[in-house]
């Protein structure tokens, strides 16, 4: 009889989601390594175009007064799922892209002439506004939603853990070590943020989702250890 595989994910998974690894003989040990919340904000400036890097930037947004005004401008967003969410409460999504890299270039190759407003996190990565600074595409940046980080300690051993953001990679490192454990990852971002504290020989341990998603995740999970 072998042992049954144990991984951590570092945020709490919905029931579904949970079920599929349930199925796969998988055991979860999960906790949230990062809190988000909305922040205070003033939406003024507005250029004709918005762009969303993230779920919780939406979620922000659609409890302002002005709601109705910005349904009526054209949205660039990274991530499926913050598409739909986008969708969902009635804009118009113009283009998206898994990663904030690719959505940069798009922006830059094809809608140069256009102005944006970036609605950010206070932990957000650089990638996009550099790309957008560094090829002249003018823009504005509002930050709409705060990060913090909700280190804890793990004592279970685990075979795997799940990493979504780049944030939840520091804020695991706060308080937990890095063994011989697989590393999944949402995205390259946050597999970067690994590799920046990994050694030579243990970056090997790291696997990225082929779609930025959490159910992708779970995929590569299941299809690694089954």
């Amino acid at each position: 009889m072998t042992n049954q595989t144990a991984i951590l994910s570092t945020k709490t998974l919905s029931p579904i989601q949970k079920q599929e690894l349930v199925k796969a003989n998988i055991q979860l040990i999960e906790a949230d390594f990062i809190k988000t919340e909305t922040a205070f904000f003033e939406i003024k400036n507005l250029n004709k175009n918005l762009i969303f890097t993230s779920q919780n930037a939406v979620l922000s947004i659609l409890q302002h007064p002005k709601i109705v005004e910005l349904k009526q401008k054209n949205v660039f967003c990274v991530g499926l799922k913050t598409k739909e969410l986008l969708n969902e409460n009635g804009f118009i999504v113009e283009a998206y892209t898994g990663f904030a890299e690719d959505l940069a270039k798009i922006i830059t190759l094809v809608y140069s002439d256009e102005s944006f407003t970036f609605f950010s996190g206070n932990l957000r990565k650089d990638t996009l506004p550099e790309m957008l600074t560094e090829n002249e595409i003018t823009f504005n940046e509002i930050k709409v939603y705060d990060t913090t980080l909700t280190p804890h300690k793990i004592t279970d051993k685990v075979d795997g853990i799940l990493f979504f953001s780049p944030s939840a990679v520091t804020s695991y490192l706060k308080k937990n070590t890095l063994g011989n454990e697989k590393l999944f990852c949402i995205g390259n971002t946050t597999a970067d943020g690994l590799r920046a504290v990994l050694s030579e020989t243990k970056i090997k341990n790291i696997k990225t989702a082929y779609q930025p998603s959490i159910e992708n995740v779970i995929e590569q999970v299941i299809e690694y250890y089954t």
